[in-house]
């Protein structure tokens, strides 16, 4: 980095430490009225079907667990509630009733969220049961490398307005998270973003939970599709665009779920998963329309959702990160 004066330095960043503020400062992106259902689409706003499948898997873990007096089901990055009531709603009502559901999300707790869901900061800690990361570790801010004309790899430092330059190189634990996890050739301009925040902040997550299952979902990549000049992108109102550190869009990058993943842990695609949690999108037979015309408008429509949710090039393609914890793999 070159010399400057006191507010230069306090202008250029890294990303992490500028992603962090626009995001979750006061003021910032995560903390607006509208939640993230207001700028992009997760696989729980896609479909009731997600947050079904979600609360069978949670019936398994308290089946695996010997139906425990009080089962946790902790949401993180809950957003506004709307899965952990859509999995509440799902529960049959011998387990609703055992169940302790946790949102944990730094924004205020929504007007109108079912009184059984408890409203937290920080995930409870000591819990049996659940642990559910929905697109949460790809909103955990990283700092991002970019390889210079020496072949170097140096951090990006960014301004508010998304203008970015380079900084010092990578070196320290950074660098060797990028040796195991994203080793960069010496070309000039490729990129990478260095997991090392999300393994922290993931392994601190599981150590919260005392026994049952941890699974975080996202948009993905492992060792062998690590994407050339990184994944760093924006959202806005329903829009991919340029990502910008200033409180306005939605900063995202894809997570290497491998790297994140601690002993005992696996990363398979949402795809499957789902299947084996009964979302198959699988049509309706063409005689329940003459038999029940209703029955086969919803089933149909039901078939699609479940169809979206699975879809290879769109929501299929998330990773699963199943870490169980004292009890067997799910799945």
């Amino acid at each position: 980095m070159t010399a400057g004066t006191r507010d230069e330095w306090q202008e250029w960043r890294g990303w992490r430490a500028a992603a962090q503020d626009a995001l979750y400062a006061p003021g910032g992106f995560y903390r607006r009225a509208e939640g993230p259902a207001g700028h992009f689409r997760t696989s729980v706003h896609a479909s009731p079907l997600f947050a079904r499948a979600v609360a069978r898997l949670l019936c398994r873990v308290d089946e695996a667990l010997g139906r425990p007096a009080v089962l946790d089901f902790v949401d993180m990055a809950a957003g506004r509630g709307e899965l952990a009531g859509g999995v509440l709603a799902a529960l049959p009502a011998d387990v609703a009733a055992r169940t302790r559901v946790c949102a944990v999300e730094i924004a205020d707790r929504p007007a109108g969220l079912d009184h059984r869901i408890e409203w937290l900061a920080e995930p409870p800690r000591g819990t049996t049961g659940l642990l559910f990361a929905n697109e949460w570790l790809d909103n955990v801010p990283v700092e991002v490398a970019e390889v210079d004309a020496a072949g170097v790899a140096r951090l990006v430092l960014v301004r508010e307005d998304g203008t970015e330059r380079l900084g010092e190189p990578v070196d320290g634990d950074p660098a060797r998270w990028l040796e195991r996890w994203w080793p960069l050739p010496g070309e000039e301009g490729l990129r990478a973003e260095i997991g090392l925040s999300r393994d922290e902040a993931w392994a601190t997550a599981v150590a919260t939970l005392r026994r049952g299952l941890a699974v975080a979902v996202d948009y993905a990549h492992t060792a062998d599709t690590r994407p050339p000049f990184g994944t760093l992108t924006g959202f806005r109102e329903g829009r991919e665009t340029t990502p910008v550190p200033d409180g306005s869009c939605d900063l995202t990058a894809h997570v290497a779920l491998d790297a994140c993943a601690l002993p005992g842990g696996r990363v398979l695609p949402q795809r499957e998963a789902l299947r084996a949690l009964g979302v198959t999108g699988a049509r309706p037979p063409l005689t329940l329309a003459s038999t029940d015309p209703a029955a086969y408008v919803r089933a149909l429509a039901s078939a699609g959702e479940a169809a979206e949710l699975t879809a290879t090039g769109g929501l299929g393609d998330f990773g699963w990160l199943v870490q169980p914890l004292g009890v067997e793999d799910p799945f």
